[in-house]
């Protein structure tokens, strides 16, 4: 597909410039076969200076006649020449051009199959769990476990189904922005990291290089990338993370295994996962990405040393 559309750029380019250059060559011929010298006196028979003889005017004419038919030839044969170097030098350019112009086309088609086969691979799980849980609950229909287990993956079902349909608004351009407002922004980092203290075995500090931090931002966006990039850090922390704010940004460290920096890059790629075995869908740092350019805010992951940091400035 992708080199058929390439072929055809090549196509469309070079008949556009063939056309181009045989228009250009033809009207420069007209005019110069239609271009009339200076009006001259009419040659009378006179005498050769240097070959001590006279000269003969017809001869003379013919010579003029033919002088000018062999520039008219010259002049097509460069037109020829020129043009012909033209379509070589813009088959060229357009050819690697083309490529240029059809790989990013290539790239987003394939992640987009990509984010269509992991998403079904994502859902088809939960089902198959669902299903395999009803089967074992019309065996045993006073177990309590199974019903636990179906509503277990229900709600991850409709977590994911929700993240995808907000990944799908974003790229679209669909989901509306949050109107900002002024936010304690330790106030409501202190919260959120109070809130994840119960769920991870190790400690989890914060600290603060002022005592008040206000910005005017949208919360809900700021929160949501905060309580993302916080369950990052409590799956794949081990003993201790910091969260650090200052007046320009939110740092988050966790002292989990480091990420190579080979597989910095896909961090945020959505679905990918560095270990696989912690849970989740691999969409929360995707949609972190999404709100952060959505509010012109910069995020970054770096590891090295045997932690990993995920900051956010703004």
């Amino acid at each position: 597909m992708f080199k058929k559309l390439r072929n055809r750029i090549i196509l469309t380019t070079m008949a556009a410039t063939t056309a181009v250059v045989v228009l250009a060559g033809t009207l420069i011929v007209l005019f110069a076969s239609t271009m009339r010298p200076e009006p001259r006196p009419r040659l009378e028979p006179g005498y050769d200076v240097l070959s001590q003889a006279p000269y003969d005017t017809q001869e003379l004419e013919n010579y003029i006649k033919t002088d000018r038919k062999e520039g008219n030839e010259r002049l097509v044969v460069t037109l020829i020449c020129v043009g012909g170097l033209i379509e070589v030098a813009v088959f060229v350019v357009v050819y690697f051009a083309s490529q240029k112009m059809v790989e990013p086309v290539k790239k987003s088609y394939d992640k987009q199959k990509m984010f269509i086969a992991n998403a079904s691979h994502e859902l088809k799980t939960p089902l198959a769990i669902i299903q395999a849980n009803m089967e074992a609950l019309d065996v045993d229909k006073n177990s309590e476990k199974w019903k636990d287990n179906i509503e277990c993956e229900i709600n991850y079902a409709n977590k994911l189904v929700l993240d995808l349909l907000q990944l799908a608004k974003m790229d679209a351009g669909s989901l509306g922005k949050n109107t900002p407002e002024m936010v304690d922004v330790g106030l409501e980092v202190e919260k959120r990291v109070g809130m994840f203290g119960p769920k991870f075995a190790g400690e989890i500090t914060c600290r603060q290089t002022a005592e008040s931090i206000h910005k005017l931002l949208p919360k809900q966006d700021f929160l949501q990338v905060l309580d993302i990039l916080l369950d990052n850090a409590t799956k794949y922390g081990e003993k201790k993370i910091v969260v650090t704010l200052d007046k320009s940004s939110v740092c988050v460290v966790n002292d989990g295994a480091a990420i190579a920096q080979k597989d910095l890059g896909k961090v945020f790629d959505r679905f990918y996962q560095t270990d696989k075995s912690k849970g989740g869908s691999g969409l929360g740092l995707a949609i972190a990405q999404a709100l952060c350019e959505q509010n012109g805010w910069n995020i970054r992951c770096e590891s090295t040393r045997g932690k990993t940091r995920f900051t956010v400035s703004w």
